[in-house]
């Protein structure tokens, strides 16, 4: 005889599904966070290399409470001289948050940059991805004015993508300024107003 359907027989069998779906999303998960985590560090050291000078130590990452600073790392040479530091930074593109790994010397001059990830439009904002485009190209060895050239900088934009241009630089901007705080022995960031902690270095 098949069983009256009911409200208790109805929030019963769906209490089991729920509880059979998230015994499954959690052994899916404990199986994917090892890789997941493992793929993200190697894309991080991956983009590190790309805008920091070859050879020397790297830090582990380190934090500072600075506007868009998602944490940064120290190069330093055999003798623990500072070379470089590569920050991770992120500014509000037109698609959403513009993310960056940016390279900058101890003199606050860029050494070079790489996107870690975006959601700017595809044959626009995104041309900002490109390597072997002017406007990637430019910020190897950058030490200008830290604005686009529509609002009095040096920076080059890209064509009919002035605000991601404008998203990109702003994110480059943060890095340099976290690095001259550090650099010049400062409290505070003189962007953002926040305390930058050397003593992690």
């Amino acid at each position: 005889m098949a069983a009256k359907s009911n409200l208790t027989n109805m929030a019963l069998c769906l209490t089991a599904v729920c509880l059979v779906c998230a015994a499954i999303l959690g052994a899916v998960y404990s199986v994917t966070k090892a890789p997941i985590e493992n793929a993200a560090a190697a894309e991080a050291q991956a983009s590190i290399a790309k805008v920091l000078p070859e050879g020397g130590e790297i830090s582990g990452e380190l934090q500072a409470e600075a506007e868009g600073i998602d944490g940064y790392y120290v190069q330093a040479d055999g003798e623990g001289a500072v070379v470089a530091y590569a920050v991770k930074t992120t500014a509000g593109g037109f698609g959403g948050p513009l993310t960056l790994m940016v390279g900058v010397l101890p003199d606050g001059s860029v050494y070079n940059t790489s996107v870690l990830s975006h959601s700017e439009t595809p044959g626009l904002g995104a041309k900002c991805t490109d390597e072997k485009s002017h406007f990637r190209e430019q910020w190897k060895g950058f030490s200008g004015e830290l604005a686009v050239s529509k609002d009095g900088g040096d920076v080059d934009a890209i064509t009919a993508s002035t605000i991601t241009s404008r998203a990109y630089t702003k994110a480059v901007a943060q890095a340099v300024s976290l690095v001259r705080a550090i650099e010049g022995g400062e409290a505070l960031d003189s962007v953002s107003g926040a305390s930058v902690n050397k003593e992690e270095e």
